[in-house]
């Protein structure tokens, strides 16, 4: 990201955290408009809770927007937790599309073509190192295939030694 796009998203950030509850709350009604089967991630949730944690994660984020690799592996811890609650990787589109609708509506009339891009650019670069996170944990954590090994044929004593001889 520029420093004019991580400026961006610091100086809308300011005008939305005032209103944080009420953001939050829009962030979720959209959320499950845009996909109402993601409701029944939230089913055992507190929902009050869980407005505060959104806010306060983009909080972190938009305080690190300028080093968001020093923030990388809390991260993907997120996204290692979310996949644990069911999150797929196809729904951090849907999620995407509410934030920044949220934004939006945050802004109003402030809410500029380059806001929209920035706050854009920001959450493409958080949710890949979530699902990144997920799928690797996932890979790990599946069940292993046992194969029958095949013995190759050996090397020949100097390569497999390391030694190349002249």
């Amino acid at each position: 990201m520029t420093p004019t796009e991580q400026q961006l998203v610091r100086s809308s950030w300011a005008a939305i955290e005032p209103i944080a509850d009420e953001a939050a709350t829009l962030f979720y009604d959209r959320l499950f408009e845009l996909d109402p089967r993601l409701k029944a991630l939230f089913r055992d949730a507190d929902m009050e809770r869980q407005r505060m944690v959104l806010m306060q994660s983009l909080a972190v984020v938009v305080r690190n927007i300028d080093r968001l690799d020093q923030i990388i592996p809390e991260v993907e811890a997120l996204g290692r937790r979310h996949a644990g609650y069911g999150v797929r990787a196809d729904h951090y589109q849907t999620v995407g599309l509410a934030l920044l609708w949220t934004v939006k509506q945050g802004l109003g009339d402030a809410f500029t073509e380059e806001v929209g891009h920035a706050w854009a650019d920001a959450y493409r670069r958080v949710s890949s190192a979530m699902i990144e996170a997920a799928r690797v944990a996932e890979a790990i954590s599946a069940p292993r295939v046992r194969r029958k090994w095949r013995v190759a044929a050996p090397l020949p004593l100097g390569l497999a030694m390391g030694s190349v001889s002249t």
